[in-house]
């Protein structure tokens, strides 16, 4: 349940930071010079589309879903990556974010299952 409700806080924070880089391409400023610099605009389509997805499977976590905890390790990993990549735009959240899919790979991968039928 942990896992599910964290995603889908990060799911719905993902479509803010989302919808927030793709409306104005000059909220996020960039702190430095770094080797990942990229379009907002393309970054707040990734986010969006990230974090719709990862509240599906939120949500399929929540419901019970067999797949969902495959795939939502998977989605985690990938929001990790994501915000890391992200961290030049912004570094405190990109951090708080970061956090989250780790806790979220954690309780997924850490959760005990009940045995198979026979």
């Amino acid at each position: 349940m942990f896992a599910g409700v964290l995603l889908l806080v990060q799911g719905v924070l993902g479509m803010v930071q989302g919808v927030v880089g793709i409306a104005e391409d000059e909220v996020y400023g960039i702190l430095g010079d770094y080797v990942f610099e990229f379009s907002v605009t393309a970054w707040g389509w990734v986010h969006l589309i990230l974090g719709l997805v990862l509240v599906v499977i939120g949500w399929g976590i929540l419901r019970g879903a067999a797949w969902a905890r495959a795939v939502g390790v998977a989605l985690a990993s990938l929001s990790v990556i994501a915000n890391f990549v992200w961290l030049p735009y912004q570094p405190v959240w990109g951090l708080v974010s970061i956090a989250i899919g780790v806790f979220v790979i954690w309780a997924l991968c850490t959760a005990d299952t009940p045995p198979a039928p026979r």
